[in-house]
């Protein structure tokens, strides 16, 4: 599975942004789908996941009620809905995929190279 994020860059404070994750070659049928995010000098934070069968979804406390995720299975594109954005939200912001893990812990098995957004 190859894992291409897009949408990053400089935001203001309160602004609102969308992440894209663009998924090719599956192997498996359904996938567990995260974001993580990775400020400087902190480790890498699960924020939120999604499963591509029956679209359940989990967050972390730090972005419930802010963020979204989401699943469109037509473009193999994973989403993140960022809104009310904090400076503290600044990151490097991955996608992950992994085809029986479920959760926000940092054990996916595909990941994405990132992609930056600064809250600013």
């Amino acid at each position: 599975v190859q894992l291409v994020e897009s949408g990053g860059g400089l935001v203001q404070p309160g602004g609102s942004a969308r992440l894209s994750c663009l998924a090719s070659t599956y192997t498996y049928s359904s996938y567990c789908m995260g974001w993580f995010r990775q400020a400087p000098g902190k480790e890498r934070e699960g924020i939120a996941a999604i499963r591509t069968d029956y679209g359940g979804t989990i967050y972390a406390d730090s972005v419930k009620g802010r963020f979204s995720i989401s699943h469109d299975r037509t473009k193999n594109t994973l989403f993140l809905q960022m809104n009310s954005l904090k400076p503290e939200d600044t990151a490097i912001y991955y996608c992950a995929a992994d085809p029986s893990y479920s959760g926000l812990g940092d054990i996916y098995t595909y990941w994405g190279q990132g992609t930056q957004v600064t809250v600013s």
